[in-house]
């Protein structure tokens, strides 16, 4: 008798094949999306006519951008996982700043506490 009965091993992966991603993955990926069409929504709604084009394309570019240098799972700069953790936390506080500015605070504060809690997870797991 083992002492894990319920555990099963796994078979390895096929080439070329990943594993499934799991909720916590998934959460931190709808999270990031969010983040990006919050800024985009922001930058078209915040400013007047000329600029808002310019919040409005240039805001979501620019933390798309910095996200795929530090952040995504393939990222072009490998850095320590905390600042990688910082520059996370700096697009969601981005997302959430650009909810509270619109008026919606509540939106803003459930975004960051979603968010931030996601992160952690994920950054938890990446960490074991």
């Amino acid at each position: 008798m083992t002492d894990t009965p319920n555990v099963r091993a796994q078979a390895p992966l096929a080439p070329g094949m990943r594993p499934r991603p799991t909720v916590v993955e998934i959460g931190s990926v709808l999270c990031g999306i969010a983040a990006f069409v919050t800024l985009a929504i922001w930058g078209f709604t915040a400013w007047p006519l000329p600029w808002n084009v310019v919040a409005g394309i240039g805001a979501p570019v620019l933390a798309i951008l910095v996200w795929a240098l530090f952040v995504s799972p393939r990222a072009v700069l490998a850095v320590h996982p905390f600042i990688r953790a910082i520059v996370e936390l700096f697009v969601y506080a981005a997302a959430t700043i650009a909810w509270w500015s619109m008026g919606q605070a509540v939106i803003g504060l459930v975004f960051a506490i979603v968010a931030v809690t996601f992160g952690a997870l994920n950054g938890r797991r990446r960490l074991a």
